[in-house]
């Protein structure tokens, strides 16, 4: 048995009987119940397809699964200390976006063909994350299926047996601290051939099908893609799990009210969204539970799993300063995706990161004196494309600096910068 449970109340969560967040001296009780949370979901990744071999070996490390899980089990604390209190892992991992344009090259290998059979490394590893988070308490979003990774099956029914697999090992494996996402974003991509899954009927049955298997042990959900979330699922779920991909604030708080017009009592999780933390105000205000997603420091194998200098640890001193009612602290900046051992084959992923984002204006970017792109939104990436994907760059051979100029709201403009060339001697 293990020593972390938890019930919904009233919309609330409680772990080990008492409102989350109760147990912190001094936290503020407009957080109280709430479950604030990451997406981990390469915790436990692996890649069975051997003309991906090698592929993950970068960043200063070579990709090891069993190790990737124990870094991850090994930075839980410091987590769990700054704020969070449930973690997301996929049982189908995620999509590594900076690496393959087509995730269906990636064969996670955690399933048999038809749906019946659950690897055992993924189970021991499984089970490593959620013994771990047990001993912390904190909760595990246990997400079962990803479209990415649907041609793995035989077919429709083979995942829905995948769904009754996870459902009944999570029922006997003696641990409560469980949330069960059957599905990650089940109405985009390739869960679109299977309207079991795609539909707001089908994934609702599901759903229930998931609670009956588990033994009601859990509260079982399913995200459905960024800023959607269809009338059955929240009807049928237990938890109305949301993602916040692509939606600024303001659509955030709007996505949050027209759930509410459905259901005003069920408690709503968003377990992914962006390195976006401004979205906490929200998150405050509406009185639902955010999760932080960094698709490239806890995406792209092999992930680091700790609190890294920049947005992972903006976002970290952010979560607790909320959850304390604390005044502001002076502003801190970092230029980010230019470190060392950071490129994806020669690309790096350039942002500014800010511990209060929300008092910038507009950064720019340059190299040398070339102006290169300007961002006028948190995240404040270069070449963004939505609010968690931007474009590569590529250095220039001869180019000297990298430098970004930040205009606040106050009138004060900032800099930062990067020394180049010795960019280049490192990776030479």
């Amino acid at each position: 048995m293990g020593k972390t449970s938890y019930e919904i109340r009233d919309g609330e969560f409680y772990i080990n009987g008492k409102l989350t967040y109760q147990e912190i001296p001094g936290s503020d009780p407009a957080v109280h119940g709430l479950l604030f949370n990451a997406r981990f979901i390469q915790g436990i990744f692996d890649d069975k397809n051997e003309n991906n071999k090698g592929k993950y070996d970068r960043f200063g490390t070579c990709f090891d699964a069993e190790r990737n899980t124990d870094d991850l089990i090994r930075a839980l604390p410091s987590w769990y200390e700054a704020g969070l209190r449930a973690i997301t892992v996929g049982l189908q991992g995620g999509g590594p976006i900076y690496t393959y344009k087509d995730w269906s090259v990636i064969d996670t290998g955690s399933f048999s063909e038809d749906g019946r059979e659950l690897r055992s490394d993924y189970k021991d590893r499984l089970l490593k994350v959620i013994r771990a988070c047990d001993e912390l308490g904190m909760l595990v979003i246990v997400s079962v299926l990803y479209q990415a990774q649907e041609h793995l099956f035989r077919d429709g029914v083979a995942m829905l047996e995948a769904v009754r697999t996870v459902s009944v090992f999570l029922r006997e494996c003696g641990y409560e601290n469980i949330i069960l996402e059957v599905a990650n974003e089940h109405d985009v991509g390739n869960f679109a051939k299977h309207p079991l899954f795609c539909s707001g009927e089908g994934i609702a049955s599901v759903i229930n099908q998931a609670r009956e298997w588990s033994g009601g042990k859990f509260a079982v959900g399913s995200s459905g893609g960024g800023g959607v979330c269809k009338k059955e699922v929240i009807e049928n779920s237990d938890v109305i799990l949301v993602h916040g991909n692509t939606l600024r604030r303001q659509e955030l708080y709007q996505f949050i009210r027209q759930i509410r017009e459905v259901d005003a009592q069920k408690p709503i999780v968003c377990n992914e969204d962006s390195q976006m933390f401004g979205q906490l105000k929200v998150a405050y205000a509406s009185h639902i539970s955010w999760g932080y997603y960094n698709n490239f420091t806890k995406q792209e194998p092999p992930a680091d799993w700790g609190i890294t200098a920049g947005e992972d640890a903006f976002f970290a001193r952010r979560l607790k300063s909320m959850i304390l009612g604390k005044q502001e602290e002076e502003n801190e900046f970092y230029l980010q995706g230019l470190e060392k051992d950071s490129d994806i084959d020669g690309g790096y992923y350039v942002r500014l990161a800010s511990l209060y984002p929300e008092k910038i204006d507009y950064v720019e970017f340059y190299e040398d004196e070339v102006h290169l792109y300007t961002a006028f939104a948190e995240p404040f990436m270069m070449d963004s494309l939505t609010t968690w994907e931007q474009k590569p760059y590529r250095p220039s051979e001869q180019a000297e600096r990298f430098r970004v100029k930040i205009f606040l709201h106050s009138g004060e403009v900032v800099e930062r910068t990067a020394n180049l060339r010795e960019l280049r001697e490192q990776r030479a």
